[in-house]
């Protein structure tokens, strides 16, 4: 490879929340810290312990040479660069700088949504294990959740039940759904007959839909991710797209991503009412990291990138499969997050998931206690590693958990 995916590197005080958030209750699902003996093997935060493509490091440095960091404009060189990305990745058709607008962060815009298209004490529709900041996000704003849980089929794929989105929808008079697309936690990259069906509900039901597609990028062989807003002409004036260069090029740490809304009065209302918080600015640094990160050599990174995700992916699943007598989960088909149903281990040997979590924290494995994204008895792991770490990890699990 081109690439050096395999550098392990220290990032134990150097601005990284997966190490120095330990111990902390960042987000109020931190992991404890290791027993002595034992370093600490970070899989909980989901950002990637991978340096980012020469390419962003590259656009960077050069603007940083100029030492002038005033007030500035977006460039044009911005919007070629998301429009020439959506277009030649996703398909995406009819993009204009017009319809893409900075955004502070996904959630800053789902928060927007919700406080210009929703009221205190409404309910939104988001399907279960549902990305635990969605969660946060409804209840910081007084927002009710209304989970509508996946289900396996007899494959083992996650798949929308549209029979109980359709009841909980007329039910609870829902207009606003958010919709994780590739979906996080469980990894699914939804078929477009999915989308279709899930889209037509919605409009039955007269719904707006917050899509937020930031982990596109990341989809394996054999799948493809189709945006919400290209399903059909309707789909594409009732949706919001939420995307951003963050978890494909482990960017979040200079914040900026982006929406995409076609129908220009539900664009109108969305931003004007983050013009008026006054805090959906962008940062020079970010946009310029973003057309690093979207030129030709970002798209090379990320092809081997990919095969190295997959790769990671596939090892960990098979591993827990083959080892771990009672614990379950499906390869994704996208992102590098795997969702370990834990439920018959800790039933055949009368244990909880606080053990386990403990156990695994104890020996420096830091994974995710699943129960933050509404799941009973789940984990969540980060495979996005250097391969030598990963198989470190999941031999600690072996050893000191799973055994």
């Amino acid at each position: 490879m081109k690439y050096d995916f395999d550098k392990i590197i220290d990032r134990r005080g150097r601005d990284c929340a997966a190490y120095d958030g330990i111990g902390k209750k960042l987000w109020g699902v931190s992991p404890e810290a290791a027993k002595p003996g034992f370093s600490e093997i970070p899989m909980w935060v989901a950002d990637m312990n991978f340096e980012t493509s020469p390419s962003v490091t590259r656009a960077l440095e050069n603007r940083i040479r100029h030492p002038l960091y005033g007030y500035f404009l977006p460039s044009d060189e911005y919007y070629d660069s998301i429009i020439r990305w959506q277009t030649e990745l996703h398909g995406y058709k009819g993009l204009t700088p017009e319809v893409i607008g900075y955004e502070n962060g996904v959630h800053g815009c789902i928060m927007t949504c919700l406080n210009t298209l929703t009221e205190p004490g409404d309910a939104v529709l988001l399907h279960s294990p549902a990305y635990l900041g969605f969660l946060s996000d409804l209840k910081s704003t007084g927002r009710e959740a209304v989970l509508s849980p996946l289900k396996k089929d007899e494959n083992g794929v996650w798949r929308m039940d549209y029979v109980d989105m359709e009841k909980k929808l007329k039910a609870n008079r829902v207009r606003l759904v958010i919709l994780c697309s590739p979906h996080n936690p469980s990894g699914r990259v939804w078929e477009r007959w999915e989308l279709e069906r899930a889209m037509e509900i919605f409009r039955d039901n007269d719904c707006t839909v917050i899509s937020d597609e930031i982990w596109s990028d990341i989809v394996f062989d054999g799948h493809k991710h189709i945006p919400t807003s290209m399903i059909d002409e309707d789909s594409k004036n009732r949706t919001v797209s939420l995307y951003a260069p963050s978890k494909t090029f482990n960017l979040a740490g200079l914040i900026g991503s982006y929406h995409i809304i076609f129908n220009p009065l539900l664009r109108e209302k969305i931003c004007r009412h983050a013009e008026r918080t006054q805090y959906n600015e962008m940062n020079v640094l970010s946009m310029h990291a973003l057309t690093g990160a979207y030129e030709d050599e970002g798209r090379e990174w990320l092809v081997e990138l990919l095969k190295v995700l997959e790769r990671n992916c596939r090892y960990a699943v098979n591993y827990i499969n083959d080892n771990f007598e009672g614990c379950t989960v499906s390869m994704p088909e996208a992102t590098y997050m795997l969702f370990m149903d834990c439920s018959a281990f800790l039933k055949s040997r009368d244990r909880t998931l606080d053990d386990i979590l403990k156990a695994g924290w104890d020996a420096g494995v830091k994974y995710q206690d699943g129960r933050a994204f509404a799941w009973q008895d789940a984990i969540r792991i980060n495979a996005a590693l250097p391969e030598s770490l990963l198989q470190e990890a999941f031999e600690r699990l072996s050893k000191y958990v799973f055994s």
